[in-house]
């Protein structure tokens, strides 16, 4: 009798246990589904108010500044000037969001606003704004924009919209819906340059489920912006991995050199510099004939972070004390990432005393159609 009493008592916890997990996900999801329709309906608000409110010219480039500002007044927390910016770019990124948000709307949102959201819609087009980039029906969209907002959060949606490419976007967007990746595992995909890696290798299955098995780890005139790596004319590998694509950016040096511009003389690869026994070392070293002084260039296939500058400014520090010759300038440091976001590169960097730039580089695939058909088998279709 105690047994079965025991046994009861156990089926209770483990139902009481099962609903609560459902429904808790439920109320997350929801929860993450509302945030984003809000950033998405915020975006259009901005896009609307730039194209077509009266007093738009009073404000200009200091109009997401001044909203954040007026929000803060009102108490609304997490619309600071970043996010403001994030909204924009999200409502412009993604128009077919559109459907799903109209359709909540109808069920949720007071009549009011719902016709004031809709007259919005109509006036601020994303089509208009995006062009030639956006489908003219949603039906053309490979991923149902109700799927985009249930297995996605925002959060992801800020990662995405770093991609300004359409095809890389969508390779993300299939792979973290197929994979169920939270917001890290989607952002070590995009700093271990996944999609680029992909498009190279010739087994792209293979470069997939090695990432899926790997556990997480970490003068202005003369400096072009961005660095396009068309050049390089990488070979086509089975799989490429991070050392390969970096391998293959540092061994066509010679084309390196010649879009970086006139005047650059290469000195040393991997150059070693040693503190107390501590090896580091500095991916490119050149020295420029013009600016007189030494170049040094860090390499970094992810996006940029605030220690790269960190690293960069004690290269730059030794060499000002350690390699400077009679007559040279201070070096310069040039950090090139796969992806950075500006606003962080500049407060990296300012205050500085040493002279560092933080640029983007890009690098075109061999070929697009062939990644097209990849994303295409795995959606299934």
């Amino acid at each position: 009798m105690a047994s079965q009493k025991q046994n009861g008592f156990q089926s209770l916890i483990s139902c009481i246990s099962q609903t609560h997990a459902v429904l808790q996900q439920n109320a997350r999801q929801a929860i993450n589904q509302n945030l984003t329709i809000r950033n998405w309906l915020i975006g259009c608000y901005i896009v609307e108010f730039e194209q077509h409110g009266e007093d738009r010219a009073t404000y200009g480039a200091r109009l997401l500044a001044e909203m954040a500002k007026a929000l803060k007044a009102k108490r609304i927390k997490g619309l600071n000037n970043r996010t403001l910016h994030n909204c924009r770019l999200f409502y412009i990124a993604y128009p077919q969001i559109l459907q799903s948000v109209t359709a909540k709307l109808q069920k949720e949102l007071p009549t009011q606003i719902l016709q004031s959201a809709t007259a919005k819609f109509e006036v601020t087009s994303p089509n208009s704004i995006r062009g030639s980039l956006t489908p003219e029906s949603p039906d053309e969209y490979p991923i149902p924009p109700e799927t985009l907002l249930s297995r996605l959060s925002f959060t992801h949606f800020v990662e995405l919209i770093r991609k300004d490419d359409p095809l890389e976007r969508l390779f993300y967007e299939v792979e973290t819906i197929k994979n169920n990746w939270s917001v890290r595992e989607l952002e070590r995909a995009m700093n271990t340059a996944l999609y680029v890696r992909t498009g190279l290798s010739k087994n792209k299955e293979a470069v997939i489920q090695k990432f899926k098995n790997q556990k997480p780890a970490d003068t202005e005139d003369v400096m072009r912006e961005p660095y396009s790596l068309e050049f390089l004319g990488l070979a086509e590998l089975p799989s490429y991995s991070e050392s390969d694509l970096e391998q293959a950016i540092l061994n066509h040096l010679q084309y390196f050199l010649m879009e970086l511009g006139t005047g650059f003389c290469f000195e040393a690869r991997q150059k070693r510099i040693t503190f107390d026994n501590t090896h580091h070392r500095i991916d490119l070293v050149f020295y420029h004939r013009i600016l007189k002084c030494h170049v040094l260039i860090d390499l970094k296939i992810g996006k940029f972070d605030h220690a790269d500058a960190g690293q960069m400014n004690v290269y730059l520090n030794y060499y000002k004390d350690n390699e400077r010759a009679e007559g040279d300038n201070p070096p310069v440091g040039l950090i090139l990432c796969g992806d950075k976001n500006e606003t962080l590169a500049k407060y990296a960097v300012t205050g500085i005393d040493n002279k560092m730039f933080v640029s983007k580089y890009l690098v075109n695939l061999p070929d697009k159609k062939l990644l097209e058909t990849f994303i295409r088998r795995e959606l299934g279709k």
